[in-house]
């Protein structure tokens, strides 16, 4: 299924790093929208998840492709980022119809799963300060 894939075409430490890379921009990327949504109404949450993960879709080729240009000698400097995402687009993300390469499936489980850290309940300020 993802034969072609850039990944691939990598070496074993250059996969870590990518892998490292990913893993990193999903955990900063969830803890923000736990964080910053926490003591907000559902609506709120979900719609930041939303707003966060179309910045990510839109926003994130230019952070991988500075990886890239770290682990692959030869590759000119360039600006990658293009037009923002459409809703359609993103709804194709998250449907895992946007392509069969890592790299969408990837942000398909990120899209998802910060729209399941939004959705779940956050606790309340009592709570927090309770004995």
């Amino acid at each position: 299924m993802y034969d072609g894939d850039s990944f691939f075409t990598l070496s074993i430490g250059g996969q870590i790093g990518l892998a490292m890379l990913s893993l990193m921009l999903w955990a900063g990327w969830f803890w923000i929208v736990r964080r910053l949504t926490r003591f907000s109404p559902l609506w709120v949450r979900l719609l930041f998840a939303i707003a966060a993960f179309w910045l990510f879709v839109w926003l994130s080729p230019q952070v991988y492709y500075l990886y890239y240009l770290m682990v692959i000698s030869g590759l000119p400097m360039q600006i990658v980022v293009q037009t923002p995402p459409g809703l359609s687009d993103l709804g194709q993300v998250l449907l895992f119809q946007s392509g069969l390469n890592l790299s969408a499936h990837g942000q398909a489980i990120l899209g998802w799963s910060l729209i399941l850290a939004a959705a779940k309940k956050s606790p309340q300020r009592s709570e927090l300060t309770a004995p």
